[in-house]
């Protein structure tokens, strides 16, 4: 399991994040789970906007950075400056980088390697763990 955020600047009990969110966005936010791939419908938005956190509504990622990864989850090459944070994950037998909203400590998703220029990153997301605000 990842380590969570304890510097977060938003404190809440269980309880509260379980009143606040629904069950699916509690277990990938506050579980570290995963939703199932191809299944939220941020995969295909590519309106301009902010992707923001379905948690606190922290800004994370800017539609300019959104791409088709292919994999079945929301994918960024470059989050908002400042927005998120990350922690090693030694879940499911493997070493990954955790990537969670610097502001609640949800957790998001991950980063790999294996992205486009110019940063090479592919920030795979949950879009569960995500609100999308269109640019008006």
């Amino acid at each position: 399991m990842a380590t969570s955020n304890s510097n977060s600047q938003i404190n809440k009990t269980e309880q509260e994040w379980r009143e606040e969110l629904t069950q699916e966005q509690f277990c990938v936010l506050r579980q570290h789970a995963t939703e199932r791939p191809h299944t939220s419908p941020l995969n295909k938005q590519y309106a301009e906007g902010t992707y923001v956190c379905a948690a606190c509504g922290q800004p994370l990622f800017t539609s300019g950075t959104k791409f088709d990864s292919g994999t079945g989850w929301p994918s960024f090459f470059n989050p908002i400056e400042t927005a998120i944070g990350t922690s090693v994950d030694k879940s499911l037998f493997m070493t990954r980088v955790e990537v969670h909203c610097n502001n609640c400590g949800g957790h998001l998703g991950h980063v790999f390697d294996d992205g486009p220029a110019p940063t090479g990153k592919r920030y795979c997301i949950n879009g569960v763990a995500l609100k999308f605000i269109p640019q008006e």
